[in-house]
């Protein structure tokens, strides 16, 4: 039974920037059911940039520091009415207990939940038909959730988002959003991915019909692919350059983005800037799954009957995705 008062809910999601973003929908749920509760969410540091620009948080609790800190200062720290384990991790479970949270909401799927959350939730994400960001919402009906929203509601319920406020890196100062597309070619390994080929072929397209290209990416993605492209005015490298506020500008500013299921295909489609994320149809990496959220974003397949997806075996039909019919999305032709 939910307490008649939260004064603090924590929402620990100690994962990928993709995860968060789609965990972040059922924040605004949560701040319009208790409005005067504080929302903290616990994640990592990579994340704190995206978490400190969703104005419904009110605070930002970094994991990667606060597993350093004495168990008493642990506990301390973990001072809550509830928290939602979005990302089951054990260490966290078990200190949210010690914390003596008095709500602590879990998944009923895992043994380390039983023996330290008092309310487990009996859903399925493997078997599940429902979007990712869908299924988060599960971990909501003990806190008074009655049913879960539809993919439109949440894309709405996703606006909350707040760019940095912030001028361009001096190396982009020149450049005409407008007329400018970002890459961003890897996904550091957690997703299938577009051939490099693919996305060079795509930028010189780009660059010949007039438009500026913007590379994202770690440093060492960049140094996987960036000798691949004819770099200049038009064809700018950033990978390694950019801090995650910086990406989030940038992405805010420009006229569309492609990339595989990852981080900043996410923030792009929240952004409302045009999206194009590329996927497998295998379950449960296919797009009904993790398609962007946004009125402006589209997800391409090669073939949305793939007999080899359809058997879960792993497949390479992503590949297939023909170079013109991403160029087609991208200018909505």
């Amino acid at each position: 039974m939910v307490q008649k008062e939260l004064h603090k809910i924590i929402i620990s999601r100690t994962d990928s920037i993709g995860d968060v973003m789609l965990t972040l929908p059922l924040c605004v749920w949560l701040k319009e059911k208790y409005p005067n509760t504080e929302l903290v969410f616990l994640g990592r540091t990579y994340t704190e940039s995206i978490v400190s620009s969703f104005s419904c948080i009110d605070q930002f609790l970094n994991w990667d520091e606060l597993q350093n800190l004495p168990l008493s200062e642990k506990i301390s720290t973990m001072n809550a009415d509830c928290i939602l384990h979005v990302f089951p991790r054990r260490e966290i479970a078990v200190l949210a207990k010690k914390a003596k949270i008095p709500l602590r909401i879990g998944t009923a799927h895992r043994t380390f939940h039983f023996l330290n959350c008092n309310s487990r939730v009996n859903f399925s994400r493997k078997k599940s038909l429902l979007h990712e960001a869908q299924l988060n919402f599960e971990l909501l009906r003990p806190l008074g959730l009655q049913s879960i929203p539809s993919l439109d509601e949440i894309q709405d319920q996703a606006t909350n988002f707040t760019v940095p406020n912030m001028l361009p890196p001096t190396f982009l100062k020149d450049i005409n959003w407008e007329k400018t597309i970002v890459l961003h070619p890897k996904s550091q390994g957690s997703a299938l991915e577009w051939p490099l080929e693919n996305y060079v072929d795509l930028a010189n397209l780009l660059v010949a019909e007039g438009y500026s290209v913007i590379l994202t990416g770690t440093e060492k993605e960049g140094a996987l692919f960036r000798h691949l492209f004819q770099l200049g005015v038009s064809l700018i490298d950033t990978t390694g350059k950019l801090t995650l506020s910086e990406l989030i500008f940038v992405l805010s500013k420009v006229k569309a983005l492609v990339a595989c299921s990852t981080g900043p295909l996410h923030i792009s489609a929240i952004l409302n800037r045009r999206t194009v994320g590329l996927f497998s149809m295998r379950k449960p990496i296919h797009p009904g799954r993790w398609k962007p959220l946004g009125m402006n974003s589209i997800s391409l397949v090669f073939d949305e009957k793939c007999p080899t997806c359809a058997k879960g075996v792993i497949c390479q039909c992503l590949r297939k995705i023909p170079v013109n019919e991403v160029m087609n999305a991208l200018l909505d032709l």
